[in-house]
């Protein structure tokens, strides 16, 4: 709430942001489908910085069993919906993006604030911290409602697709 001149409270109204990304945009990007795609769209958008949403329902898969009786999404999967925002932002610029994957190589410095449950709209913030030809380092914060629920740097390698997988010996 903002203080109005006359020094009586007032209401903000919030807006959903409008996606930048919509779902089916995203999906042209990453290799990830349902129930392992954790990015519903991208409202914010730069050479070096992304954010992404994920609206968390109680049809989530994990739910059934990650509580029954206090569903909480875990953490490890809100790292990875920061990683493939952080992915979306990696492969967007890329020309040959189809003939590639962005691998999660290393988490550091990972922390959980609060639980996210269902109905919570997670906002995934990532900014890069260092880039080479191959590799991507990024810092990020998750929120819910302007709260910190996770913060986590990631490091991202890109990897060429196989053309064909390697048989696998019996």
């Amino acid at each position: 709430m903002h203080k109005a001149p006359c020094g009586r409270l007032r209401h903000a109204i919030i807006v959903p942001s409008m996606a930048i990304l919509d779902i089916n945009e995203i999906r042209a990007i990453l290799p990830h489908r349902y129930p392992f795609l954790l990015v519903d769209r991208i409202v914010e958008l730069e050479p070096e910085r992304i954010v992404g949403i994920k609206n968390v329902t109680l049809g989530e898969p994990y739910f059934t069993g990650h509580f029954p009786d206090f569903p909480v999404m875990p953490g490890v999967l809100i790292i990875e919906a920061m990683a493939q925002t952080a992915g979306v932002l990696v492969l967007k610029s890329m020309p040959d993006r189809a003939n590639k994957l962005v691998l999660l190589v290393a988490i550091e410095n990972a922390r959980f604030r609060r639980p996210v449950v269902p109905g919570d709209t997670l906002r995934m913030e990532m900014k890069v911290i260092k880039r080479k030809a191959s590799v991507a380092k990024m810092a990020g914060v998750a929120t819910v409602d302007g709260q910190v629920v996770a913060e986590a740097e990631v490091m991202c390698k890109l990897a060429d697709k196989e053309e064909k997988a390697a048989p696998v010996p019996v």
